[in-house]
């Protein structure tokens, strides 16, 4: 199956082009929107992290490593277009145009931060392993009903590949033929079980062949292929000849979450070869004449403030309201769950 779905680049891991076909349509503007969306969420990533580490934040799932597959994905949506993202793509959803203070708001575990800005379609980050995909079918066949153009992308990884909802989602979208992308970014891991221990698939890729849905096999780390790749499979969901599954081949470099310890679970070295997305463009932005060192210090300057600007805003935000534990779930709350909001409250001397 892996000369089936060879993995398809556009550029080594020294940032050389390998497929000339491409050359024409890769030009300065994309690149830097690359490069830049790349930069501001590694940056975002890095800090998170770091708030976390000093108790400012909760538990923080870090997603270096796949910036390429992130950014390129979803810069070839169109703004109308569906976002359904895991808990591992914020990186997608600030690129697509969530707001970043909101989005830190969320990892201090408020339920403020999963409000899209107005007029985008970004739904709240999935938790619960590939709930998102039938969702995003789901829009994508609404969309299809309506008669729009629009089309929803999926995010999910390979361990999502091994629940029931990722199978239904895909005969769901592969009968109703609905304008959607399944985007699986492959990163090596489900949490600790390493994939070749939770599947016996050769690639995740071929197994749309079971649901009759074209799949392609990507470098999930060569920007340019995240984007022509997904920019084709967006085109083919427009033009009513329905989903696709993508195969974004990546490496999380760090750990599993903030919760997490990866040295427990992954050889020593491992990915230590593994050159990084955005190492990578700029092998190819020099290369190719395309590297400034006054615009990215200018950039990298201007992502930095604008990080900490919503890391500021993030804690002065207004405190929140206890009464939230209890509210918003039952219509009438249950007994016992109003004696425990009256302890609760009390025990805060609100009552």
């Amino acid at each position: 199956m892996e000369k089936q779905f060879p993995i398809k680049k556009i550029i080594d891991d020294q940032g050389n082009l390998i497929d000339s076909q491409y050359e024409g349509e890769i030009d300065q503007e994309l690149v830097q929107q690359l490069y830049y969306h790349m930069l501001r969420i590694r940056l975002f990533d890095r800090k998170a992290i770091s708030l976390q580490r000093q108790g400012r934040i909760g538990t923080y799932p870090p997603f270096e490593g796949q910036e390429a597959s992130q950014v390129g994905s979803v810069l070839a949506l169109g703004n109308d277009d569906w976002v359904f993202p895991t808990y591992r793509d914020h990186g997608a959803t600030l690129t697509f145009g969530a707001d970043m203070m909101r989005t830190f708001l969320y990892w201090n575990g408020r339920s403020e931060g999963v409000i899209p800005p107005e007029g985008k379609n970004i739904f709240p980050a999935a938790v619960p392993i590939a709930t998102q995909i039938p969702h995003a079918v789901g829009t994508a066949w609404a969309e299809k009903r309506k008669d729009t153009s629009n089309v929803a992308i999926a995010y999910f990884g390979d361990g999502a590949t091994s629940e029931g909802d990722f199978h239904e989602g895909l005969n769901f979208a592969s009968v109703f033929q609905t304008p959607t992308i399944l985007f699986n970014q492959n990163n090596q891991y489900a949490i600790s079980v390493p994939v070749e221990k939770q599947m016996h698939s050769e690639t995740i890729a071929q197994k749309g062949l079971a649901y009759d849905i074209p799949s392609v096999r990507i470098d999930g780390n060569d920007c340019f292929a995240v984007y022509f790749e997904t920019k084709k499979a967006v085109e083919r969901a427009r033009n009513g000849e329905g989903p696709t599954l993508i195969e974004a081949v990546t490496w999380r470099t760090g750990a599993h979450t903030t919760a997490d310890d990866p040295t427990k679970y992954r050889p020593d070295g491992q990915g230590e070869n593994v050159i990084n997305p955005v190492e990578r463009l700029e092998h190819y932005m020099k290369h190719h004449d395309f590297w400034d060192e006054a615009w990215v210090t200018k950039i990298e300057n201007e992502l930095t403030n604008e990080v900490e600007a919503a890391v500021e805003a993030m804690e002065q935000y207004p405190k929140p309201n206890p009464e939230d534990l209890f509210d918003h779930v039952f219509q009438n709350n249950p007994k016992q769950l109003e004696e425990q909001k009256h302890a609760y409250l009390e025990h805060l001397g609100r009552v």
